[in-house]
């Protein structure tokens, strides 16, 4: 089961990925991962998540800050 906040950027990630229209399999190669692993993430039957050191490489793809992905108070 997947905690709040872990769905929360989760779901933050695949926000901002697809209102700039970059597919998995984009973000997979310039994150250098393999192209399955961002579809495993966003599975909420699969048990694979983003950690901070993930997180910031994200943030720089998206030419965004890392606390974009996380919400203003605690869940």
């Amino acid at each position: 089961m997947e905690k709040k906040i872990d769905q929360f950027v989760i779901d933050r990630v695949r926000d901002l990925r697809q209102e700039r229209k970059v597919s998995q399999a984009e973000l997979a190669d310039r994150l250098d991962l393999s192209r399955g692993f961002i579809g495993a993430v966003e599975n909420p039957h699969q048990r694979a998540k983003y950690n901070l050191t993930l997180l910031n490489e994200i943030a720089k793809v998206f030419d965004c800050s890392i606390r974009d992905f996380f919400p203003e108070k605690y869940l």
